[in-house]
């Protein structure tokens, strides 16, 4: 029978001879399963009863991962994100931002950030939207003769975004293994994943006034909008919005007030922007909109700046749907992915895009990635079943708190064996595996000692432990030599960018990563400020 000591050396070592060779994750965690139990047990113990002992024990643990109910949702944002990137609706996005920033030094940039975000905000999906960016944006950056670096790092590194913003697949799959609060887990990512967000703009912004010749302003279109003009149709397009918005808000309203249904009443909670007290606050809001249209914007301005922009209301009426279903309590996580797929489909027949053809492949698509999740989360659930039984979270966090190191030197040293991992491994082993070892190590460190300008809550550690471990896999998708981003801009990019190319465009953008997941390790208080 072999130590927990050797045999934790064993797995690591295998498991890296293993992705080595090429063996797909999958398959390489569930042979290090049965391998970890063979050399544990005897095997009369192993293989003397059918349905029980060790065996039954990964089973067991496979069987209850795989029926988690919340786990459909995954299939679900992906079969949303295929038909986001097959229909027109990003593209349409895409033009209309394009209108409001195109002689913004680096506006192109600029706009496909912001882009990334919203679609992060859609579907929490990085593949496709590096995929999508790279068709879309690349091309237009290209031609207008921006640096290929700045072009090449933007695009890969908003289409991760994802990761970090909801509805992320990353935090349902951490609140699955971790029996975290997945709402709580959106809630504390928001304003992170934004402060990630900020960090590019920012740097697009400061980069290209430093050096304009990284970003050339095109030539200005013949008869179009400029300067305050501008930003008069910009507001006309919000006041519109706002108005149509203000109204649907108000009809709903009232109908709960008619109905009696937002009255209130104790251990529930009152309906977001839907009890009576809300009302002249959605009263006062339409009004101001109208005021705005008539009196300050203009009708026609309204016109043209509603025409320049309803290409972003689709994706907010997306958006709005997924989280707003979330947050507004009407449903869980599964059935806003539900919602948001129905939402998408509706949209792309009412804009007479959705054919059978894109249904299909997004079908096709679907299928393909969910199976190779899928995959890779019976194997790693088979490991970690594995590692478990034998003893080896308990070593690890004897070993890990044995070492009498201060206790942000002791997730310092987890941050980088996440940062090392996502190198060579994908999230989703990541997420199985390494996390029932380190969560009840952190669980266990004083509270009050986790970070350096402020400590977290207790009860949140878990919490906060899963937004910086998202960070992690934010600077994992760019990270060579495996970096996924790459290689999906490679699909798509001209075939005289290399990958070389694509890695050396990524460096300030880990960079900028690095100091978001600095700060989060300094700073906890900002993952809970909304909790």
């Amino acid at each position: 029978m072999v130590d927990i000591g050797t045999l934790s050396l064993i797995i690591l070592l295998a498991m890296f001879a293993l992705l080595a060779i090429g063996m797909p994750l999958g398959f390489a965690s569930a042979f290090l399963a049965v391998v970890t139990l063979a050399l544990k047990f005897p095997p009369d113990l192993l293989f003397g009863t059918f349905g029980r002992g060790p065996l039954s024990v990964l089973g067991q643990a496979v069987y209850r991962q795989m029926t988690n109910y919340v786990l459909i949702s995954v299939p679900l944002f992906i079969f949303m994100a295929a038909m986001l990137e097959r229909s027109g609706i990003a593209r349409d996005m895409y033009s209309s931002l394009n209108v409001w920033l195109s002689q913004v030094r680096g506006g192109i940039a600029i706009v496909t950030s912001i882009m990334a975000v919203i679609m992060a905000a859609m579907s929490g999906i990085i593949g496709g939207e590096v995929v999508l960016l790279g068709l879309i944006a690349l091309p237009q950056m290209l031609r207008l003769g921006y640096d290929r670096n700045l072009a090449i790092g933007t695009i890969c590194a908003s289409g991760s975004l994802g990761t970090m913003i909801p509805p992320s697949i990353v935090l349902i799959f951490y609140g699955l293994v971790t029996e975290t609060s997945i709402k709580a887990l959106f809630t504390a990512s928001f304003l992170p994943g934004f402060m990630l967000a900020s960090f590019f703009l920012i740097y697009i912004v400061v980069r290209t006034q430093l050096n304009p010749s990284l970003a050339p302003l095109p030539a200005p279109v013949p008869g179009e909008p400029r300067g305050s003009e501008k930003g008069l149709m910009f507001l006309g397009f919000l006041s519109r919005f706002t108005l149509w918005l203000a109204g649907v808000l108000m009809v709903r309203a009232l109908f709960f007030t008619v109905t009696g249904e937002n009255t209130i009443r104790e251990g529930l909670d009152p309906i977001p922007l839907g009890m009576v007290s809300d009302i002249p606050w959605i009263a006062g809001t339409f009004v101001l909109a109208l005021v705005l249209i008539f009196f300050v914007v203009g009708r026609e301005r309204t016109s043209r700046g509603w025409a320049m922009g309803k290409g972003l209301i689709a994706p907010i009426v997306v958006i709005g749907v997924v989280l707003g279903s979330i947050y507004g309590g009407i449903t869980g996580i599964t059935e806003a992915a539900g919602m948001g797929v129905v939402a998408v489909f509706a949209i792309g027949l009412l804009r007479r895009e959705m054919t059978f053809d894109i249904v299909w492949d997004s079908l096709i698509r679907t299928l393909k990635s969910t199976g190779t999740i899928i995959w890779v989360t019976i194997g790693a659930a088979a490991l970690a079943a594995a590692y478990t039984l034998v003893g080896g979270p308990t070593y690890v966090a004897n070993l890990i708190v044995g070492a009498d190191m201060p206790t942000m030197g002791i997730i310092l040293v987890m941050m980088v064996v996440f940062l090392i991992m996502g190198m060579f491994m994908d999230w989703v082993g990541i997420v199985l595996l390494i996390m029932p070892v380190f969560l009840p190590i952190v669980v266990r460190l004083p509270a009050e000692e986790i970070g350096f300008l402020g400590s977290v809550d207790a009860r949140y550690i878990p919490i906060w432990f899963g937004v910086v471990f998202c960070m992690n896999m934010q600077v994992s998708f760019l990270s060579p030599p495996f970096g996924p981003a790459a290689f999906y801009l490679k699909s798509v990019a001209p075939p005289e960018i290399s990958l070389t190319d694509i890695f050396r465009g990524f460096l300030p953008f880990i960079a900028l990563q690095l100091l978001a997941l600095a700060v989060l390790l300094a700073w906890p208080p900002i993952v809970t400020i909304f909790l």
